[in-house]
């Protein structure tokens, strides 16, 4: 949920410069659960012999370690192509393609709350970030074999913020 710029008339000029920009997340990993999509929607397994229940220390060190350019492996349930068809069309099929790693800009990582095994993070990176791997890859690094998304709301692009957003309905509302 949350930020989705559109861009209207002569604006639509500008809308490659948002595809760039940085961005701004709220997100709840549920700690010690992989899912195949990386997110509520894939299929779920607990990969942790018990449920985690990491402390705030701990998790504070982890998140430290993801902050500035790191590695990362696109998700299979993604719109990145392979030969000309996206990624999720091979994952829908079963089929797992080799991604090669790319490097990726973690600018902050605040933790919100830590419940139990669920950690709720803001988190600040660069273009091409993909969220649901950055909470997997946090979920290994804590020690608990990984993590999925059961929220993601994007919360600011570039100077862009949510908080200041029109809903579609009052869009709609709006005189031209």
């Amino acid at each position: 949920t949350g930020l989705l710029p559109v861009c209207f008339g002569e604006a639509t000029k500008f809308s490659s410069i948002l595809l760039g920009a940085n961005k701004t997340y709220e997100a709840t990993l549920k700690l010690g659960f992989l899912s195949t999509t990386g997110d509520a929607e894939g299929e779920i397994s607990q990969v942790a012999a018990t449920v985690p229940n990491p402390a705030f220390s701990e998790c504070e060190q982890a998140i430290n370690s993801f902050i500035g350019d790191i590695q990362q492996v696109p998700p299979m349930y993604s719109a990145l192509k392979h030969q000309g068809k996206p990624l999720y069309a091979y994952a829908r099929n079963g089929e797992v393609i080799t991604r090669p790693a790319r490097k990726v800009t973690i600018y902050g990582i605040q933790i919100q709350s830590l419940l139990g095994n669920e950690l709720r993070l803001s988190i600040q990176c660069g273009t091409g970030t993909y969220i649901r791997t950055l909470a997997e890859d946090i979920g290994k690094a804590l020690g608990c074999g990984g993590a999925y998304l059961i929220s993601l709301r994007r919360t600011s692009i570039d100077c862009f913020q949510a908080s200041r957003a029109h809903t579609l309905s009052a869009l709609e509302e709006m005189n031209a």
